[in-house]
């Protein structure tokens, strides 16, 4: 039978890893996109997180918002890329205005410059729109995310909800109203309603509103379509989704919550990766090896014993706090890769990896 990651690499089209923060999410996205690119497939690995670990890892200084193939011994392509959320929103206003000055107009504007890196949902919103333009682009066969490292990282799954909520919303009609040939009766009541905003966050900050909104005009519907083609490429059969999680139990205890905001939203977990198991050292007995010990106190081999006791406690002890997320995620395949003597900082160290990876 086919290694579960290994079938995802050469079968899917875009894997998504989710997951907490310090689980190895990141190593685990670059070796799915170095699996990929072993299969001879060319991969695309993308960050949301900004630390350095991804560009250390494949060799390269710095991570940008457009791709950077990373050379290697393997019959496809790999390339990989650090998000850079308003980057990517000003390419999408750029794409959806009528013109280059009204573009301009609103890339100038201060109110979107606030919104554009600052708005609830904006990170994860533009992660999946880099993700739809990649896939869109043709480019690659497979595009491997790597999400941000918090609870937060699965709200992609309802920015572009919120985003076509937002376009529908009555205060951002408001504010378009003066922009288009409305009533008389309509663009008094509008101005009344701004002057009551006007008091609370003050003049400039509602004109430098009303200015975006005005230049914003024509773009919902590129918006709004842009959005619903974005939902439809994260639940087709084309996605998949990796859950990734270590031993610890808050670590565990994450990772049941991404489980369980991935089935609220009717997305089966492909592929369960737990990172960081220790070894049991054989099929021996915790407390047997501890008495064994006992009666060889003071001797260099009960020491000996004692340490195996040790360890055999500690893998038993993750054992059972991997149970119940393993019960939780079925029938998904779990792959167990183990505590590794040094941290991933090279190929060399992904290749690891990916050796426990794909044999699962």
């Amino acid at each position: 039978m086919t290694a579960p990651v290994r079938r995802l690499t050469a079968e899917r089209e875009i894997v998504i890893c989710c997951g907490s923060g310090g689980v190895g999410k990141t190593t685990a996205a670059a070796v799915l996109a170095l699996e990929g690119a072993r299969a001879g497939r060319r991969a695309c690995v993308v960050t949301i997180d900004p630390a350095k670990r991804l560009a250390d890892a494949l060799g390269l200084d710095r991570l940008s918002n457009t791709p950077s193939k990373i050379e290697g011994e393997w019959p496809g392509e790999l390339w990989a890329m650090m998000l850079d959320t308003k980057s990517t929103f000003d390419n999408l206003v750029a794409k959806y205005s009528g013109n280059e000055e009204q573009a301009a107009g609103i890339l100038a504007n201060r109110f979107y410059r606030n919104i554009s890196g600052a708005l609830s949902g904006t990170q994860e919103y533009m992660a999946m729109e880099k993700l739809f333009e990649l896939h869109d682009s043709g480019k690659f066969d497979l595009i491997v995310v790597d999400t941000p490292p918090t609870r937060n990282a699965l709200d992609f799954l309802d920015a572009p909800r919120r985003l076509t909520r937002f376009l529908d919303n009555r205060v951002f009609r408001i504010l378009m109203m003066p922009t288009r040939a409305y009533l008389k009766a309509v663009s008094v009541a509008t101005q009344a309603f701004l002057r009551t905003i006007s008091r609370v966050v003050g003049t400039e900050v509602v004109q430098d509103a009303v200015a975006f909104f005005q230049a914003f005009e024509g773009m919902e519907e590129g918006f709004r379509n842009r959005a619903q083609k974005v939902l439809e490429l994260l639940s087709s059969p084309e996605t998949a989704f990796v859950l990734v999680a270590s031993p610890r139990r808050d670590a565990i205890t994450e990772a049941m919550f991404f489980a369980a905001r991935l089935r609220e939203s009717h997305i089966p977990i492909e592929t369960l990766i737990v990172n960081r198991m220790h070894p049991r050292f054989g099929d021996g007995n915790a407390e047997a090896d501890r008495a064994r010990a006992r009666t060889l106190t003071g001797t260099e081999l009960g020491a000996l014993y004692d340490n195996l006791a040790e360890f055999r406690s500690l893998a038993d002890g993750e054992e059972a706090h991997v149970v119940e997320l393993i019960e939780r995620v079925a029938p998904a395949p779990v792959v167990r890769v183990p505590f590794l003597a040094d941290d991933v900082h090279d190929l060399d160290g992904l290749a690891e990896v990916a050796g426990y990876v794909v044999a699962g």
